[in-house]
């Protein structure tokens, strides 16, 4: 298969944010703020933008429910009217023309029905075309360990092996149930691995039975990091469950179409050298708050 280079990301913010209810209410989840380590408050979404730009990636799609587009639109690309433009700060004012130069870059998809995380990548099927694609949570934030970013670490290890990569994390056994789960075969130890299945939110029991991988501690696994890169074959996989209304916990799901892609084509893991935060949740995003900055 030949090497594409990746130059699109993919960001599903169609989900109706329900664990932050009522705050999702009136602010969608991927617009709550964070604060980054220059003391800029910023929408989580635009922080999950920055890192996919940052990776070198040329051009993003944001996957959104239709009476959400107004909002998105505002944000990523229409300045501030002039009267609010002028009350800004001079670097405020340039940060502004940052946002346009950044919403250009931006193009903004519609999920019609929401059916579920799948469906929201199917529908930027003909947007993505025949290339390989960057696929991002809309409610993570990542900070990288390293002085490559989580996402660039990423990208280099899919020009390294050419077959899609699923970004891991180390989690213990107590939480495993809650998350995307993957096993397999280290090709460098604690790093890259060859990844033999996946399997979303397994319970413990089967967790501790198939999911072990060797080398690590007893009461630790490694979950979905919240960073993929994929082949647009995962969209025939996605686009036949959908044609088939093959639905897991009522909704069309990826993970089941990974599981399916790494059948055919292959799959690497790589634990990302860095910390994911989840703003989803009540706790974490609390916890994100107090973290991000510190570490970002």
């Amino acid at each position: 298969m030949q090497k594409n280079k990746v130059r699109k990301a993919v960001i599903p913010v169609a989900g109706f944010g329900t664990r932050l209810f009522p705050a999702t209410k009136v602010v969608k989840k991927e617009l709550f703020p964070i604060i980054d380590q220059d003391g800029r408050a910023k929408p989580v979404i635009l922080a999950i933008i920055e890192e996919a730009i940052s990776a070198g990636i040329a051009e993003v799609a944001i996957v959104v429910q239709p009476d959400d587009k107004e909002i998105f639109e505002d944000l990523l690309k229409n300045p501030p009217k002039k009267e609010l433009l002028d009350k800004l700060s001079l670097q405020n004012q340039e940060y502004s023309r940052y946002l346009e130069d950044l919403g250009s870059r931006i193009t903004i998809l519609l999920q019609e029905e929401q059916l579920g995380y799948g469906h929201a990548v199917f529908c930027a099927k003909d947007w993505v075309q025949d290339e390989p694609f960057l696929l991002m949570l809309g409610d993570h934030i990542y900070s990288s360990n390293i002085k490559k970013s989580c996402a660039r670490q990423v990208l280099d290890v899919y020009e390294l092996v050419n077959q899609s990569v699923v970004g891991l994390t180390t989690m213990p056994v107590e939480i495993i149930h809650k998350a995307g789960c993957v096993t397999g075969v280290w090709q460098e130890l604690n790093s890259i691995l060859e990844v033999t299945q996946l399997y979303e939110k397994p319970p413990i029991e089967y967790a501790q039975k198939y999911l072990r991988v060797e080398r690590m501690a007893e009461n630790d696994f490694l979950g979905v990091f919240g960073l993929y890169l994929l082949t647009p074959k995962i969209f025939d996989f996605l686009a036949e469950h959908i044609n088939q209304n093959f639905r897991e916990r009522g909704e069309f799901q990826l993970t089941s179409c990974l599981e399916r892609l790494r059948q055919e084509e292959g799959m690497t893991g790589y634990v990302v050298k860095g910390k994911c935060f989840d703003t989803g949740l009540p706790d974490a995003y609390r916890q994100t708050m107090i973290d991000f900055r510190s570490v970002s």
